[in-house]
């Protein structure tokens, strides 16, 4: 790493001098005016915590189960689009890097390198789905999925239409344009554009062919996916799937029932960080009320504005069982490969253990509301 990086917004700073500006714009920005994805970051923010001393806290547990295995921490790399061209074969580097933490890792249903390719490089990522307009496509997927043996189904389910990206929209275009962008970034244009080739959604070349543009990202969602997707559409999976089935989008204490009848083995507590509808609640104001409203009938996952394991903590207290990253892990990759997304997640797992020494807790089942400070 050509500077000393010690968090997740010296990654970001290291991603944006790296990737070319049109996709650093889609990495980072998130719909309409970024309400949202403000909100994400600072109200967790003012999450405050109880500091309690005198405590042994020599011996820190962060492990956790979930879907009965034991993870490293209760803490997954959640699904990111275009993370393949990131850096050279990104989902595969990050891939190996998850197995090696020993954490989840749920590959894009919109990634660059295919579940094949991913799953061939030996480790085996839980799968995200997204409804297309094809059904019969969408079965094929999660045949794919159950025939590599991912562990989980991470089936997302708000985005019936794509949300407006201002930033996106700014960023876009072609010709002299997209080529200065291109040029003004050798090192991604050797490293990706160069030795990473194919460069094209991986999963999805047997409905948009192998040489669909990125630059057709976008137009091809809004003509692809499915506004008439319901709850009858989850069930349809649901027949399908036999094994661990996430439900990603929920936001409303309604919906996550809704989400539990529908036979959901856990749920992510998620509003597209920020990419969607603009204006809605944070996840850290609307986890609380979820996690009451669902009583432990599933785990809830959550994430949205978690910059650090500090982050992580305050997500844990506020109710969640378990805390998907976005945007660090890919800041990371696109900043320093998978090595960049290996020291992540050592420094999410550093400050998780600080922020427990300080908070008088050694187990994550000591994270709860009883570590914020309500006054």
């Amino acid at each position: 790493m050509a500077r000393r990086v010690a968090s997740v917004s010296d990654y970001r700073a290291l991603a944006k001098a790296r990737l070319p500006h049109f996709l650093f714009e889609y990495l980072d920005g998130g719909s309409y005016d970024e309400i949202t994805l403000r909100r994400n970051v600072e109200d967790l923010q003012k999450i405050a915590l109880r500091q309690r001393v005198l405590r042994d806290v020599s011996r820190i547990d962060l492990s956790t189960e979930l879907f009965g295995k034991r993870w490293a921490m209760p803490v997954g790399l959640g699904p990111v689009g275009l993370a393949g061209i990131y850096a050279r074969r990104g989902e595969v580097q990050v891939a190996r890097v998850a197995a090696a933490a020993n954490v989840p890792f749920a590959l894009s249903t919109v990634s660059g390198c295919s579940l094949g390719e991913v799953a061939a490089s030996g480790h085996v990522p839980w799968y995200q789905l997204y409804f297309v307009k094809d059904r019969g496509f969408v079965a094929d997927l999660i045949q794919r999925a159950k025939a590599a043996g991912c562990g989980a189904l991470v089936l997302t389910v708000d985005l019936a239409v794509p949300g407006s990206r201002y930033r996106d929209s700014r960023a876009a275009g072609g010709g002299p344009r997209r080529m200065a962008q291109l040029l003004s970034r050798p090192q991604w244009l050797w490293d990706v554009a160069v030795h990473g080739r194919p460069l094209n959604l991986g999963n999805l070349e047997a409905i948009v062919g192998k040489g669909a543009p990125l630059s057709d990202f976008q137009s091809w969602i809004a003509a692809n996916f499915d506004p008439s997707v319901s709850w009858a559409d989850v069930q349809w999976v649901r027949n399908q799937w036999d094994g661990p089935l996430i439900i990603k989008g929920i936001l409303d204490a309604e919906d996550a029932l809704q989400a539990t009848a529908a036979r959901a083995d856990a749920i992510v507590v998620s509003n597209h960080g920020g990419r969607q509808l603009d204006g809605v609640v944070s996840t850290a104001k609307a986890l609380s009320r979820i996690v009451e409203a669902v009583a432990g009938q599933v785990p809830v996952l959550v994430d949205g504005g978690v910059r650090s394991g500090l982050d992580v903590v305050r997500m844990l207290a506020l109710g969640a069982d378990f805390v998907l990253l976005g945007r660090p892990w890919a800041y990371a990759l696109a900043g320093a490969g998978g090595a960049g997304v290996a020291h992540m997640l050592k420094l999410i797992d550093a400050e998780m253990r600080v922020a427990m020494a300080l908070t008088g807790t050694t187990r994550i089942a000591e994270l709860n509301g009883d570590v914020i400070d309500r006054s």
